[in-house]
């Protein structure tokens, strides 16, 4: 007879506006983060006879309740009330994810994140679950000044990740770093894969002007200042362009603007709210990719580069050690050290095969296994089998 699958629920943020086939009122809504590696592994796991999936979605900016049935997995899209959800302690949360869990009957859950509050609701219910780090905040609070918000989730993942049945993350050094931090924790390495049309992309990069490309928000966790300083005090030197994608917008970008010369700015393009094919399209073009992040567990776009085939210079924080390998598919630089970065500009633009936008054959290969969606989503799937067995995880 054969194994009923298990029935798994995610929850509590999922970027459904995103979704190719949603209903239209869906796809209407506002453009949030688009968590990617959420829709990726979704794609991994909604045609897997081994797992009946629900996704369960909180937020205030819903007309209504919805439930839709997409390839085969279920969404539940609920409406909640906006400025109640931190001030309760995701206690408004916890009452609505336990209210649509008892219909759905799950096998284990899996919490998205610290950041709403995902893993400390996780904790309040009763079913075998697992915590997933998408921004590893605590650390991040050691290199860089956090928002009030972000001081609050910070101590929310103080409270939720050591007593998660499991927790995963992305990086070695994640891993690593938690197991110092919280002893206890059961916390296992998934790596969150970019899609597959990154994977499958036939490269065309501009070799001149060089087509510099960052994806990303305009923050000084994410060195965006670094990223146009270096290139204010390059163009003089090197004949670029640089395309952004993130807004141009907020208190960070004008202290910016004010500070850099004219000239730069006429060489850069904005864009924002791209699909996964318009970023390929970036991809495609670009010669490298700039990164020069303060804080990231292991940042998607930096992954995207990689997979594609995109030479990268990088600060080398987090999880960018794992997949960008100096000489090879890049070069990294310590973070914050704006010469250094500089520096590396100049190494990765007076290396032939860098310069031409290519990356070294074997190191293309590497990236795409080490980053698989396969990879992902066998990674989680043995993990809910485990928990629904009750062995903790491990399948």
């Amino acid at each position: 007879m054969p194994t009923p699958p298990l029935t798994v629920a995610w929850f509590s943020y999922f970027p459904v506006e995103w979704l190719p086939g949603a209903p239209e009122e869906v796809r209407r809504l506002p453009r949030l983060h688009p968590a990617s590696w959420q829709r990726v592994l979704l794609e991994e796991l909604e045609n897997n006879p081994a797992v009946k999936l629900h996704v369960v979605v909180l937020r205030k900016q819903f007309a209504r309740n919805l439930t839709f049935v997409r390839n085969g997995v279920t969404f539940h899209l609920i409406k909640t009330i906006g400025g109640l959800r931190g001030p309760t302690l995701f206690w408004l949360d916890t009452w609505l994810i336990r209210r649509k869990l008892a219909e759905i009957k799950p096998d284990v859950v899996h919490a998205w994140g610290t950041e709403q509050g995902a893993g400390l609701v996780a904790r309040r219910l009763k079913y075998p679950y697992v915590v997933t780090v998408q921004g590893l905040l605590t650390w991040y609070a050691e290199l860089v000044e956090l928002n009030h918000y972000q001081r609050f989730a910070m101590r929310l993942e103080k409270w939720s990740l050591p007593c998660a049945p499991v927790v995963t993350t992305e990086s070695t050094f994640a891993v690593d770093y938690i197991r110092q931090r919280w002893p206890r924790a059961n916390v296992r390495q998934v790596e969150h894969a970019p899609d597959w049309i990154f994977h499958r992309l036939e490269r065309k990069p501009q070799a001149g002007p060089l087509r510099f490309l960052y994806v990303g928000s305009i923050s000084r966790i994410k060195g965006s200042d670094l990223l146009l300083r270096a290139l204010d005090r390059l163009k003089d030197e090197l004949p670029f362009e640089l395309v952004v994608v993130g807004k141009p917008e907020g208190e960070e970008m004008e202290r910016i603007r004010r500070e850099l010369s004219e000239g730069l700015w006429r060489r850069i393009q904005f864009k924002q709210d791209l699909a996964p094919a318009q970023i390929a399209e970036e991809l495609m073009a670009a010669t490298m990719m700039l990164f020069p992040t303060r804080a990231d567990t292991s940042p998607n776009s930096v992954k995207e580069a990689a997979v594609a085939g995109v030479p990268v210079v990088a600060s080398a924080v987090g999880g960018i050690v794992d997949y960008i390998w100096p000489g090879r598919n890049g070069f990294l630089f310590p973070s914050e050290n704006l010469d250094e970065f500089i520096a590396a500009i100049r190494r990765a633009c007076s290396d032939p095969r860098f310069r031409a936008g290519l990356v070294e054959p074997a190191a293309l290969e590497q990236a795409r296994d080490y980053l698989s969606p396969r990879r992902m989503g066998k990674g989680f799937l043995e993990i809910y089998q485990g928990l629904a067995g009750g062995a903790g995880g491990s399948a």
